[in-house]
Formats: structure tokens, C-alpha cells, sequence
């Protein structure tokens, strides 16, 4: 009986004369825990890749960073991340509230090594998790199941420009999100965003863009 495969992988594995190969792969590589090594290699990661499913069915993947170590393994079979301040709209946050399952892909692009886990996820507002990440509006609890790690053969390697500035830090302030300085979001920005603004003062959709296709550290 296997936990990853289904009907619908079975027929392309039969297909393409692989599935002795699959068995294999999953008797020798998934787990149902996290072991050492792939807890020092979750919590030297800055991002993620996590796939959510939305309120119609439709699949979603959001990119997720911080610095190294802002996903902890809390156990064996327990990780935790921070929701940090986005675009307000919410959407991942809301895809597991109501669709917990989800899937996350870690990768290292300069070795290259990357790391699959499935869980259920749970979205907590208060109590001692909190207090793992600063600035975390809400903190996720994936309750693990499977996790394996993944051929790199088709993994680019790449080398790290630098870290994102807005990543909230114990030893800095973490900046105002430069977007929110384009002219016409001032009405739909919070208090303490349009008083940062105002002090900050207004940028165009030109400028802010000018930034992006840069590749200017204040995108």
C-alpha cells in the first residue's frame, strides 16, 4: 500500500516501466518524520515554495522568505513559520484555513538539494508560537506527514545577491514596504502604513516600477 501513489501515478508508471523504480524511491527516501539532516536543512533555509488549495479547487503556489531559520522544526513531526505583512490579500492564509492540507518545496540552489513535505496545516493567532518570530501577524503549524528529498537534476545553480531588507529582524526596524508609497493607495492604506507614508512621501507607479525591472534593493 503506498501513501503517495495513486490509480492516476500508477497508470504513468506502468506506462513508462517505471513503477519498480517509484516503490523503491519511496521505501528508501519518504518518511513520515523529520530526521536530523533534513532539520538542518529546513532551518538553514531563507524561502519556500508552499502550494495551497483555494475555496474553488484551484491550486495556488506563493513563495515564502525570511531569513535562515525562520522555519523551525519544533519536533520530529511538527514545523512552524510566520505569516508575515503582505499585500493584504491573504490568500495562502486563507487557502489552508479552510483547505489544511498543503505542500511545501525547500530549495538550495547552490549545492543543489531540494526537500518536498506534506502536512496539515493550522493557523494560530496568539499564545507562545507568537513569540518564536518577530512581527508574525499569524504563525503556521504544519502537522507533518510525508517529507523525502527530491532529485536536484534539473536544479539550476544559483548564488545569493542579497538578503531581503524587509525582512523583520530583532537588531533593525523593519522598513515600509516601498509599494505603499505609490500615489492613489492612500486611501486604502492602514493608519500606521499612511502615517509612515507621509513621512516617507509619495512615490509614482513609474518610479516604483523603475525599481522593480532594476532590480533595485528598495522594490
Amino acid at each position: 500500500m503506498s501513501r503517495l501513489y495513486g490509480p492516476q501515478h500508477r497508470a504513468f508508471q506502468d506506462h513508462f516501466d517505471s513503477r519498480r523504480m517509484a516503490d523503491r524511491i519511496e521505501q528508501i527516501a519518504a518518511q513520515t518524520e523529520i530526521d536530523d539532516a533534513a532539520k538542518a536543512f529546513i532551518e538553514s533555509r531563507d524561502m519556500f515554495f508552499l502550494a495551497t488549495v483555494d475555496h474553488n479547487g484551484r491550486p495556488t503556489v506563493s513563495y515564502k522568505g525570511g531569513d535562515p531559520g525562520f522555519v523551525k522544526v519544533l519536533d520530529a513531526g511538527t514545523i512552524a513559520f510566520p505569516s508575515y505583512d503582505g499585500n493584504g490579500m491573504y490568500l495562502s492564509m486563507g487557502n489552508l484555513k479552510s483547505h489544511p492540507d498543503i505542500g511545501i518545496l525547500f530549495i538550495a540552489f547552490d549545492r543543489p538539494f531540494r526537500l518536498r513535505l506534506q502536512g496539515r496545516a493550522e493557523i494560530v493567532m496568539d499564545g507562545p508560537d507568537m513569540d518564536l518570530f518577530k512581527e508574525a501577524e499569524m504563525v503556521v503549524r504544519v502537522a507533518v506527514s510525508d517529507v523525502w528529498m527530491n532529485c536536484p537534476r534539473y536544479v539550476h545553480r544559483y548564488e545569493k545577491v542579497e538578503m531581503s531588507r524587509y525582512v523583520p529582524r530583532e537588531e533593525a526596524e523593519t522598513p515600509l514596504c516601498e509599494w505603499k508609497r505609490i500615489e492613489g493607495l492612500e486611501d486604502v492604506l492602514r493608519p500606521d502604513e499612511l502615517a509612515a507614508v507621509e513621512e516617507a512621501g509619495q512615490i509614482t507607479q513609474d518610479e516604483w516600477m523603475e525599481h522593480v525591472f532594476s532590480g533595485d534593493g528598495k522594490a
